[in-house]
């Protein structure tokens, strides 16, 4: 029976890192939300290692704190080391990462949760989604409860008929300590859904009393550390350092010897695990040619002696486990606090979804993070984010808000997944984005806070502060391009920079395209500093970043206006890909099953041919 206590407008079924970022913004943007969780004690719960960030997924968590979301606040407020990764090459790679305390991540999300107006908890467990005339209307719960809503987003993570192994042990549940939730997988797939079955891994966590630190190699933090946040930027000032070890041959003889005892290698697990993460014994496999591997051992926080043995995933037996991991450098008299284990868990395929993350088989359902095949935490947080932003959208008959790929690495992840698909745990990378130029760390903001603003997800105060930001960035570079600097004013700089002098006066744009060149030593000269050193500090690094690579920013701006205009040539929801009698037969499959909003979209889709987009561009008038 329906009434004010069960009813809402979106029902969000997880609370990890997906269903914390939808819960939050869709209560954000003015929905009543309910989200359900087996557990209330780990929401938001770092699963894997106890880290945010790093190479293209660093990018992902800044565009989520720029269109409103919480990842990159609470991993500011919870880190004990941050570093921005590949300083020495060129900004497009540059990449945020910090490492975070476990525990207080996972309190401050609960936290911001419970303050979060219009926003209700359950603990319980989903097993089934209310359908009523092909739109999902609820859910049930295992205790028997009925809450009813305008649009339901699932985010079962790893939980769905989880099944974990150590050696030939199984357990049942989606993590260590936590059961495995049933029913949805099967409800779907009676309904002509299509699930499949991914892998993931964790390693062992260990006692940090029980290794000798002073035989490996101290990885600090920067020494002038940032933050991931725009919105609400908090920097460390103390840091935890990590370490680095690595395996050697005696490790891997130990691994090799008992590989029929890994479910991974006796059969007993056949789904794909992430390729780009793999166990320790996958990597002794394929990488056989390798004498040793590196162990990144990693504090788990700043109160708690527990340590991350990160690239020792395994699913092997744990004595197995503790004699190979007593062989490497400085864990020679470790004690293992919990093995490591492999999870095998269900998935529906993506290529299921619209660009919005709603399922085209049913209306007002929303899938987001791991149950579409990704892995990671921000990979899993930035779909939230965008399944909640859409289902509050819908609910109140707006139209859909996608990002392109030339908008953000998120519009990137949801495009490669829909239209692609994946089999296998999809992880970013810098090199999955065409346009990455564009798609900085350090200009998510100026990327995506107008979007965000216009949505109503930051407030006026956020993006004035952008609005300055913006404004500094410009009157830098009004300077820059025409403002002079004399010989004798900066040669003495350049000559300091092991970098040809200057015979007569330049332009500063001109001497700062230098690779050498950077603001603060332009900032050394008296005049330049009149003119520019009141600015804030990331307003003079966008000004830098526009002048040393203005000619490929303009070049990809080209690219991304040419890819553009076919996006703008639409295609109906109805269009009949078997009556274009010239297609190929793969295509009209593809076509047909993925229903392209685009001739852009149909462009980006496994099987389609340049032929096959020759015979769109003619049907459709181009």
């Amino acid at each position: 029976m329906k009434h004010k206590f069960n009813t809402y407008d979106v029902i969000v079924v997880g609370a990890g890192h997906a269903g914390s970022e939808a819960a939050h913004i869709a209560a954000q943007m003015g929905s009543r939300v309910l989200l359900v969780t087996m557990n209330l004690e780990t929401i938001a719960k770092m699963s894997c290692n106890p880290a945010m960030g790093g190479v293209a997924k660093g990018q992902i968590v800044r565009e989520i704190d720029a269109l409103g979301g919480m990842s990159a606040i609470i991993s500011d407020y919870s880190t004990i080391q941050f570093r921005m990764l590949n300083r020495s090459k060129g900004p497009a790679m540059w990449s945020p990462r910090t490492q975070n305390d476990r525990v207080m991540f996972s309190l401050k999300w609960r936290e911001v949760l419970e303050q979060t107006a219009g926003l209700d908890f359950i603990q319980d467990a989903v097993n089934e989604v209310i359908i009523d005339k092909g739109r999902a209307v609820g859910v049930k719960t295992g205790l028997g409860q009925t809450f009813y809503s305008k649009a339901v987003i699932v985010t079962s993570g790893t939980f769905m008929n989880g099944l974990m192994h150590i050696g030939q042990k199984q357990l049942k549940g989606g993590r260590m300590g936590d059961k495995a939730s049933y029913g949805i997988t099967e409800q779907l797939v009676s309904l002509g859904m299509e699930s499949g079955r991914m892998k993931t891994g964790t390693p062992p966590r260990v006692d940090g009393r029980s290794l000798d630190y002073g035989r490996m190699d101290e990885q600090k933090g920067d020494e002038e550390p940032s933050s991931f946040s725009f919105r609400v930027p908090h920097k460390t000032e103390v840091q935890r350092s990590c370490h680095i070890t690595y395996t050697n041959e005696e490790v891997h003889d130990i691994l090799r010897e008992h590989l029929h005892e890994s479910p991974l290698f006796n059969g007993t697990i056949k789904s794909i695990g992430p390729r780009y993460c793999p166990s320790v014994e996958d990597k002794i496999n394929r990488f056989a040619e390798k004498d040793r591997h590196q162990i990144f051992v990693e504090p788990e926080g700043w109160n708690t002696v527990e340590v991350y043995v990160n690239g020792f995933s395994t699913s092997l037996p744990q004595e197995v486990q503790e004699e190979a991991i007593r062989k490497i450098v400085g864990f020679e008299e470790v004690r293992i606090f919990r093995p490591g284990y492999a999870i095998e868990y269900d998935f529906f395929y993506p290529t299921q979804l619209s660009l919005s993350l709603e399922t085209k088989a049913i209306e007002n359902l929303y899938f987001a993070g791991q149950i579409n095949g990704t892995t990671g935490y921000e990979e899993a947080a930035c779909q939230g984010l965008m399944a909640g932003i859409n289902a509050h959208l819908k609910i109140n008959d707006h139209e859909p808000f996608v990002l392109s790929r030339s908008d953000a690495y998120i519009g990137v992840l949801i495009d490669d997944l829909i239209n692609k698909g994946t089999d296998e745990p999809y992880r970013m990378f810098t090199s999955r984005a065409e346009y990455r130029i564009l798609l900085r760390q350090d200009n998510a903001d100026l990327r995506l806070m107008p979007k965000a603003f216009k949505l109503g997800t930051i407030d006026q105060q956020t993006y004035s502060k952008l609005e300055h930001k913006i404004a500094e960035r410009d009157a830098a570079l009004d300077f820059y391009r025409s403002t002079t600097v004399k010989p004798s004013e900066i040669n003495p700089i350049l000559e300091s920079l092991d970098t040809p002098g200057l015979n007569q006066n330049y332009f500063i744009d001109k001497v700062l395209s230098r690779p050498q060149m950077s603001t603060n030593e332009l900032l050394k000269v008296e005049r330049i500093q009149d003119g520019v050193g009141a600015y804030g500090f990331e307003a003079l690094e966008q000004a830098e970043i526009e002048v040393k690579y203005e000619g490929y920013l303009k070049t990809e701006a080209e690219n991304v206006s040419k890819m553009e205009r076919l996006e703008h040539i639409r295609i109906p929801n109805d269009f009949n890909f078997s009556a274009v009698s010239s297609l190929s037969a793969e295509a009209k499959e593809k076509l047909t099953k993925i229903k392209p909003s685009s001739v852009g979209q149909a462009s980006r889709i496994s099987g389609v041919s340049p032929a096959d987009m020759s015979v769109l561009l003619v049907h459709f008038g181009r």
